[in-house]
């Protein structure tokens, strides 16, 4: 019995690399599509001499960071430690650079405060943006005990998202070595992230994926630890995580089909109490979770508490097959904040039910399925354009800052694919699951409703693990 158990999580394995892999080579050949259309002909000796460049830049900068000894602990702290300075000085440079202007969804944060500490209601209408999107709720808080504590400065919340971006950073970090055992390639992992403009730009808004990003990896790294007292905590970082960023569901999915793939069965044995911590962690993060929605309601602040009031909408979105299942200024005829919601719920459902029987009748799903897929991980997150930086500088200035962004996600997805096909050889522990399986739910969940490039950051650290063990690679045989 236990070996045809060990034959099937073997199995079972094998098919989530699998689709791991399908699903980085999907990426890479969407990424090599997309910078064919935009920037192979396009302003050529810069495009392809930064790439160039930048690529050279990770070779070396790789080769130094494997070169030196992980023997030492002192100094495989003080390399990290310097590697997080570096990072820091860079992006609170950049926060200093770029316009203070909050805009899209991150301006409905940070502007509607003024009006909150005077008495003014978060939304004016089952319509508002406040409550249709009511689990938006607990970032405004998080925004609001921010102005509390420093005043209205926007400079305090883009530093803590700073200090938070260090902090993914050194989860990356703890996260590597906790799965490869191998501090080389955790070091890879800092350095692939921490250069990806693409990820760290949104710093200058009040983005709520930067806070959320480092909630779910610190219940990732805490589940790894298998002791209670970090399960225990581990449910209240996932609340605090889906509380800042509502994306609990893919995680909370990861997480259960984890722990029945790979704690119940351990060993060959049946493993009865690490499924039971893991269930009191979820049970925590349930419970919780349910108190702050009832929080919200008691303090007046939305009366619908943490729920989505208006369901259609990332459907209706998503399945629109002329933006690519993305927000387009086409779909604006369908937000009017001044009819009630069960008038405009009618309307989304009619436009959802079109969008459907187009997908239907031109057997669209696969194409929509396939463009989403590269609008969401291999085109640009666009975090650049959210930072306002065209207002204070030329067009051409603009378009070599997001290139130069965007650089940072092609190097990402090309060692990334290397990295997803090396697992088949590399010796890792099971607790890597625990990363892909959140992420491969987040993808196919995303199939379905709106897509963004920039909603993929959360997930860019695990990326980035993968992509350390696909630069590593070039560094085995030299690594002595």
């Amino acid at each position: 019995m236990g070996i045809s158990i060990l034959k099937i999580q073997n199995g079972i394995s094998k098919f989530i690399l699998g689709v791991l892999a399908i699903f980085t080579t999907l990426v890479l050949f969407e990424m090599s599509t997309f910078y064919y259309e935009n920037y192979v002909t396009v302003n050529r000796a810069f495009n392809w001499g930064s790439l160039l460049l930048a690529l050279l830049f990770v070779g070396v900068a790789g080769y130094f960071l494997v070169k030196i000894s992980n023997r030492n602990k002192k100094l495989n702290w003080a390399l990290l430690l310097v590697m997080l300075g570096i990072f820091m000085i860079v992006a609170t440079s950049w926060i200093l650079v770029v316009p203070k202007t909050q805009l899209s969804d991150f301006g409905n944060f940070w502007t509607r405060v003024p009006g909150l500490q005077h008495g003014a209601k978060l939304y004016r209408t089952d319509n508002d943006y406040f409550s249709r999107f009511a689990y938006q709720s607990g970032y405004m808080v998080y925004v609001l005990g921010v102005v509390k504590i420093f005043g209205y400065h926007i400079f305090a919340i883009q530093f803590l998202n700073v200090i938070y971006q260090a902090l993914i950073l050194l989860f990356t970090y703890l996260l590597a070595v906790k799965i490869f055992e191998n501090i080389k390639v955790a070091r890879l992992a800092v350095l692939l992230l921490m250069i990806d403009l693409d990820w760290f730009a949104l710093n200058s808004q009040a983005s709520n994926q930067y806070l959320g990003s480092l909630c779910y990896l610190l219940t990732f790294y805490l589940i790894m630890q298998d002791k209670l007292w970090a399960y225990i905590l581990s449910g209240v970082t996932l609340t605090i995580g889906c509380l800042i960023r509502p994306i609990g569901p893919v995680i909370v999915a990861g997480i259960v089909v984890f722990a029945i793939l790979y704690t119940m069965f351990e060993k060959n044995k049946f493993n009865y109490r690490k499924p039971l911590k893991i269930l009191l962690s979820l049970l925590i993060y349930l419970a919780l979770f349910s108190l702050a929605g009832w929080g919200i309601k008691a303090s007046g602040l939305n009366a619908y508490g943490l729920s989505n009031y208006d369901p259609e909408w990332k459907f209706v979105t998503g399945l629109n097959y002329q933006s690519n299942g993305t927000y387009s200024p086409d779909m604006d005829r369908l937000i009017d904040a001044s009819k009630p919601r069960k008038v405009m719920s009618k309307e989304e459902k009619a436009a959802l039910h079109q969008e459907i029987n187009y997908l239907n009748k031109n057997n669209k799903w696969l194409s929509l399925f396939i463009n989403k897929v590269g609008g969401l991980w291999s085109q640009r997150t666009m975090a650049t354009n959210f930072t306002g930086y065209n207002q204070n500088h030329s067009a051409k200035t603009v378009d070599r800052i997001d290139y130069l962004a965007y650089v940072g996600s092609i190097i990402l997805i090309i060692f990334s694919w290397i990295g997803s096909f090396s697992l088949f050889k590399t010796k890792f522990s099971n607790n890597i699951y625990l990363l892909l399986l959140p992420m491969l739910a987040f993808a196919a969940a995303q199939l379905l409703i709106e897509v963004q490039g920039r909603y993929r950051i959360e997930f860019l650290p695990v990326i980035a693990i993968l992509a350390s063990l696909g630069l590593y690679q070039f560094f085995i045989k030299k690594d002595v």
